[in-house]
């Protein structure tokens, strides 16, 4: 009901059925849901001018129109119902999905979503797991295939670097250009080195251990680097790949939204087009690209990811569930940051 910490997310038990309002909606009974940091920014009010320009283009509704707010962006459960312009799905289906953040979220009982942001659920996942990977999966998929250009026929014997390679979008960055034959080489903490070498990782960088930048300057130039962490790693990270051959750096961590919430829309607009554009050229002068990427929702993503699943390739990776009742309790997890993949929540016990 309002922006805030620990104590903000409330269980509400009157929330109406949510209703199909497109012809090319669905309504999804939820299984299971995940938690992404992106949870704990919104909880706080982050993205709010930006988001509710998508939610009310026209300003047609009161300024508080987004509340009451559900949080959670992904989704396993079974199709309750369908638009009368959707043709993949009927009543029954398992699937699961991305809901982008401007529309209500998945911690909840049914969620709507648009036939274009869901997909059949691999089979060989439960719901918990299968809850874990879509917006993890697709911010993944975003960075390193729409804005970093790899794909399966380019993909191998290129290095790759990817810096916070514990948490979700990282965990399944390492399976994923891993299955496209690339070599890894993952930067975390000591103690999360055992799971992302068994994800495939090649060469495994403790963050803690000495100077990080001069433990990367120390290895042969990368390819790609994929960061999760910003600050200022930017400063230093873009100096490790190799020039005039293609290389990239795509961050996940954009000012983007903090400045259309400090500036408002015209001017944050307008500082992210200034800022974007003159990081890009001063590194293009010398010889890298430089990217911003974001989570796109897309159930024919989530088709290509399926396929990874189901063949061996992507398997989830999951640190903690927590039953329906204790999403503050996971909220406080999250918070304690140092994840190990992903913060999954039983909408319902039965699996």
């Amino acid at each position: 009901d309002r922006y805030g910490r620990g104590e903000a997310p409330r269980l509400a038990r009157d929330m109406a059925l949510p209703a199909i309002r497109f012809p090319n909606e669905v309504v999804i009974r939820v299984h299971a849901a995940s938690l992404n940091p992106l949870d704990l920014s919104m909880r706080s009010g982050y993205g709010a001018t930006a988001l509710n320009m998508k939610r009310d283009p026209l300003k047609l509704n009161s300024a508080d129109s987004e509340f009451p707010l559900t949080l959670g962006r992904d989704a396993s459960g079974e199709v309750m119902e369908c638009g009368l312009s959707v043709s993949y799905f009927k009543p029954g289906d398992k699937v699961w999905t991305a809901i982008p953040p401007w529309k209500q979220g998945t911690l909840s009982e049914f969620v709507v979503a648009s036939g274009n942001e869901v997909s059949f659920k691999p089979k060989c996942l439960s719901h918990t797991e299968a809850a874990s990977l879509p917006y993890v999966g697709l911010t993944a998929w975003s960075a390193i295939n729409k804005v970093g250009g790899l794909n399966k026929e380019n993909c191998a014997g290129k290095r790759v670097l990817i810096l916070g390679a514990s948490g979700g979008v990282g965990t399944f960055a390492i399976q994923l250009v891993k299955a496209w034959g690339a070599h890894v080489t993952a930067v975390c903490s000591n103690d999360a080195s055992p799971l992302v070498k068994k994800l495939g990782a090649d060469d495994v960088i403790d963050y803690r251990s000495g100077n990080l930048e001069e433990q990367l300057k120390a290895l042969p130039l990368f390819d790609f680097i994929l960061d999760n962490v910003g600050g200022s790693t930017e400063k230093w990270a873009l100096d490790l790949l190799k020039k005039w051959s293609g290389a990239t750096y795509v961050t996940l961590v954009t000012p983007f939204l903090v400045n259309m919430d400090r500036l408002g829309v015209a001017d944050g607009m307008l500082r992210t087009g200034v800022t974007i554009g003159s990081k890009t050229v001063k590194h293009l002068c010398k010889g890298v690209h430089y990217r911003w990427a974001f989570f796109m929702p897309s159930g024919p993503y989530l088709d290509e990811i399926a396929e990874l699943v189901e063949s061996g390739k992507i398997h989830p990776v999951i640190d903690q569930v927590f039953s329906f009742s204790e999403v503050p309790e996971a909220f406080l997890k999250l918070e304690g940051g140092h994840a190990r993949g992903k913060t999954v929540i039983n909408v319902i016990d039965k699996q």
